[in-house]
């Protein structure tokens, strides 16, 4: 139990809720806008109204999803680094992408990244993700709760409730 919690759920129950951590999290909000970013930086090259950047190859594509698939708690908090600078989060996404792909084959396109789109575009589209990930957590709980109760109601139909 941490003493410096901001509430019970991640202070004295920290340990019930850890598997939400990788949904809710600062870090995990951090990921979901990397996630959202790259996606829409994908969805350009694919987009023939956009002929400054072309279509990326499956290499490419595959470095993208490595940024993603291989975030860990380093990138959150080189992240949160750049935003002490920024003092803007989204900002801080952006710039830390144009950071991984300044030596790559993707470095002539990095001006693209969070081109046409605002900070709401990529935080709606994120905490969507996010509540989408937690559901995902949470609904198998839930559905063994509802089935024991359904189990719990019909042993139980025929006893006597004293009022």
């Amino acid at each position: 139990m941490a003493i410096d919690a901001l509430s019970p759920i991640d202070g004295r129950y920290e340990s019930k809720i850890n598997e939400l951590k990788d949904c809710f999290s600062e870090a995990a909000l951090i990921k979901a806008r990397i996630r959202v970013e790259i996606e829409w930086f994908r969805a350009m090259s694919y987009e023939p109204g956009i002929p400054e950047i072309r279509t990326f190859t499956d290499e490419e594509n595959s470095f993208l999803g490595s940024i993603l698939s291989d975030f860990n708690l380093d990138d959150a908090q080189a992240v949160k680094a750049i935003e002490s600078t920024t003092n803007h989060d989204v900002k801080a996404i952006e710039y830390f992408l144009k950071e991984k792909l300044k030596d790559t084959s993707l470095a002539e396109f990095i001006e693209f990244i969070h081109f046409a789109c605002t900070s709401e575009d990529i935080n709606n589209l994120s905490h969507a993700i996010m509540l989408k990930d937690g559901i995902a957590v949470v609904k198998p709980v839930q559905e063994e709760v509802i089935a024991f109760l359904k189990n719990f109601a019909q042993e139980n139909k025929s006893v006597a409730m004293l009022s």
